[in-house]
């Protein structure tokens, strides 16, 4: 399990856009990258011939993170749970949030072999600290404990290019259990820009974002506002108004050189202030939706890592730049795309997926780093009731927990603050 630490208390981490955190852990363990922790770093004992099952999974908050073996090749069996067809590769990328299953097998002389990661940062024109890569030991038996472990090549942790040729080549294990092929009928259709804007300062506020303002987030220029005080799906089911808008927008308000946003008129300087608002798009039960998204470049292209609560969607196609529907289309894998629930979007690129609308409620949609949660870099989905009532949003329990607003937990949306971004 990759994480990542701050000496720090966690809740003031939304004071800060994406901070970097102060180490990243391997099960826990710092490793001896860190002088604190040179004698506590996790170890796999293994058999020389022998084949393991590893299921990595990135736990950090924030950060894009790589992941490699020294002198070991992998195959990807699985993402998200998913399985794929067998995949050998010798370094992985992983978004917040997503799981990667692989097999290793142990093929090496006997000895030690570090096992290390490092973040991906893909925000393109953001100054990189330099990080150290955090190290756990692969340990053969028989290794003796004055063998100097082998070191892996990490990539850089701005190597969009590696980053973009494993994600991009993971493909589904077609007839392996729980596949179904692609739904070629498309009912909805979605094309949704996404990435960071900016919101006005508040008077008396010290805002320290671009342009003297605070972040938002935006998705087809709007700002997603979490209701504080009934849940959304208690709204719906309740039928209870003035909670949300059913009004999201399938396109973006305006059509604009996406990847290389340029601020010109005032149309662009509205593009830069989302519009904040509670908006959802309701979607017939069963329905087939295919989204675009399409990463902008209105602050800075950076890859987002998409989150879809109550389903896993097929991963059409990857790409740079804008979206082109007539030549892009063309590209798109319709046999044996990958499945996921998570999907980093490429910085200044676009991602296609498409997924069916078969389990009714309220159902979130957003980036997975936790600092661009308060943003609102997410909207929602209202999938209508089926049929029958196996295909119906049962009654709350008696028991659901009411929503509660704690003042003392930062709020970007809402505090006044002496310092905001």
């Amino acid at each position: 399990m990759q994480e990542q630490w701050w000496d720090t208390d966690v809740r003031l981490l939304q004071l800060r856009p994406a901070p970097v955190s102060d180490a990243y852990l391997i099960n826990g363990l710092a490793g001896d990258s860190y002088p604190c922790s040179k004698n506590r770093m996790f170890n796999l004992k293994v058999v020389q011939g022998k084949t393991y099952l590893l299921r990595i999974i990135n736990a950090a908050l924030n950060t894009h993170l790589f992941f490699k073996i020294a002198n070991h090749n992998v195959t990807v069996v699985a993402a998200d749970a998913v399985y794929t067809t067998p995949y050998l590769t010798d370094v992985m990328i992983l978004t917040p949030g997503q799981t990667v299953d692989v097999l290793l097998t142990a093929d090496q002389p006997i000895g030690k072999y570090y096992m290390a990661t490092v973040p991906y940062i893909s925000a393109i024109g953001i100054p990189t600290p330099d990080i150290k890569p955090t190290r756990g030991l692969i340990v053969y038996e028989g290794a003796t404990s004055s063998s100097s472990p082998v070191k892996p090549l990490m990539p850089a942790t701005t190597d969009i290019a590696t980053a973009h040729t494993f994600s991009s080549n993971i493909t589904s294990l077609v007839g392996g259990p729980h596949w179904k092929p692609v739904p070629r009928h498309v009912d909805e259709k979605m094309f949704i820009t996404m990435g960071l804007g900016l919101d006005p300062c508040p008077s008396g506020t010290k805002c320290i974002g671009p342009l003297g303002q605070r972040y938002a987030g935006s998705l087809n220029n709007r700002t997603f506002m979490i209701p504080q005080t009934i849940s959304m799906q208690e709204a719906y089911f309740y039928n209870i108004t003035g909670v949300y808008t059913e009004d999201f927008p399938d396109q973006p308000p305006l059509k604009f050189d996406y990847a290389k946003f340029q601020q010109r008129t005032n149309s662009d300087m509205k593009m830069m202030f989302p519009e904040r608002k509670t908006s959802v798009k309701t979607i017939r039960f069963n329905s087939t939706v295919e989204i675009v998204l399409q990463n902008t470049a209105i602050l800075s292209p950076e890859s987002h890592p998409m989150h879809l609560h109550g389903f896993n969607f097929y991963v059409l196609g990857y790409g740079f730049g804008n979206y082109d529907p007539v030549r892009d289309a063309r590209k798109l894998n319709l046999f044996n795309p990958q499945m996921h629930n998570t999907v980093g979007v490429p910085p200044g690129g676009w991602v296609v997926l498409r997924f069916v609308a078969n389990n009714p409620g309220v159902w979130l949609f957003h980036c997975h780093m936790d600092a661009h949660l308060p943003y609102g870099i997410m909207n929602a989905f209202i999938v209508q009731n089926g049929p029958t009532p196996e295909t119906s949003l049962p009654s709350p329990p008696s028991n659901l927990p009411q929503c509660t607003h704690d003042p003392t937990i930062y709020d970007s949306r809402t505090t006044n603050t002496d310092l905001s971004y």
